[in-house]
């Protein structure tokens, strides 16, 4: 499977277990930084997952899912870049360019399953 979601997904993911890692390290706060390691893993855990969907309406489903721990990824990086946590805001471009690329990945799938 070669899907720029699946590549850019596990980047992010990984990325994110290297941040939230140096954040429990520096700054020895967990709650926010478990949270967001949780939802920031799981965006491309689902996308993973979507690729073996039964049908377009299962991946739709799937991909919706990403979809959402993609949005709660980006409040959790922004409260962690706002608060003064973390300081380099291209982890929440990239978050974004997620998001993005997974919104046009579900109105595709739905215009496809229309016609």
């Amino acid at each position: 499977m070669d899907s720029p979601l699946l590549t850019k997904s596990k980047a992010f993911a990984l990325r994110i277990i290297k941040v939230c890692n140096e954040v429990k390290r520096e700054h020895r706060e967990s709650i926010l930084t478990n949270q967001l390691i949780r939802s920031g893993t799981s965006i491309g855990a689902n996308i993973r997952e979507a690729f073996y969907a039964h049908g377009r309406a299962d991946f739709a489903a799937k991909l919706q899912i990403a979809l959402k721990e993609c949005s709660e990824s980006e409040y959790w990086l922004e409260l962690r870049i706002e608060s003064g946590f973390y300081s380099d805001p291209s982890i929440l471009n990239d978050c974004i360019e997620i998001k993005k690329l997974l919104i046009a990945s579900i109105n595709t799938t739905k215009a496809n399953m229309k016609g």
